[in-house]
């Protein structure tokens, strides 16, 4: 039995409260994969036998990610570099991922955290090192979380809503989503990096 096929039998007998729940807990580091917490929830959706409306499901969605994102920054925030002592986030933030999330802080700002949304196994890390940094304010936090959310939450949701019946299609798509979004994302990083490298040439050259 795969893991999308465990994640929609768990979902269909508890529905919105579960996807909720584990995507909550992703927030948390647990490692499961967010896309396919919400393809699941989609799935669900879809099927005549469940009592789960899509829209709803996207709601839900939406309101598990940015909760579990949220927290993570406020322990964070309220902590501070105490919280990396703990045992559980001492295992996911490691000295030296926690030093490279914060050489990004400084170079790019708030778009470390629109990214953070796309990159599994980061997106905690970058979060809780988001508060404790203190580089961007809750608001400007959410509202930076809930843009990247935006993009992301409704085309898994919405496309385990149309596979639900077509699992081979879906999974294909789901792949191709995945290689998707890691183009795109590199594009978008690339595109940045150049944008800071060409501002970084003219404040040197103005100085001069």
């Amino acid at each position: 039995m795969d893991f999308l096929t465990i994640l929609v039998s768990f979902f269909s007998k508890w529905g919105y409260f579960a996807v909720f729940g584990v995507l909550v807990a992703c927030g948390f580091g647990l490692p499961i994969p967010e896309d396919i917490t919400l393809v699941s929830g989609g799935i669900i959706s879809g099927l005549e036998d469940t009592n789960t409306n899509p829209h709803i499901m996207f709601a839900v969605g939406m309101a598990g990610v940015l909760f579990g994102d949220c927290f993570v920054f406020i322990m964070g925030l309220v902590y501070g570099e105490k919280i990396l002592k703990t045992r559980w986030v001492a295992r996911i933030v490691t000295p030296d991922r926690y030093a490279k999330v914060q050489e990004s802080f400084q170079k790019y700002g708030k778009w470390v955290v629109f990214f953070g949304r796309f990159m599994p196994g980061l997106r905690m890390p970058i979060y809780l090192t988001a508060g404790i940094s203190k580089r961007i304010s809750l608001v400007l936090f959410i509202a930076t979380d809930f843009l990247a959310a935006f993009i992301s939450v409704p085309i898994w949701v919405y496309l385990g809503y149309f596979g639900a019946r077509k699992r081979d299609w879906l999974m294909d798509k789901v792949h191709q989503g995945q290689m998707g979004f890691f183009i795109l994302l590199g594009l978008v990083i690339v595109g940045v990096a150049v944008l800071f490298w060409f501002k970084r040439r003219q404040q040197t050259s103005s100085e001069n």
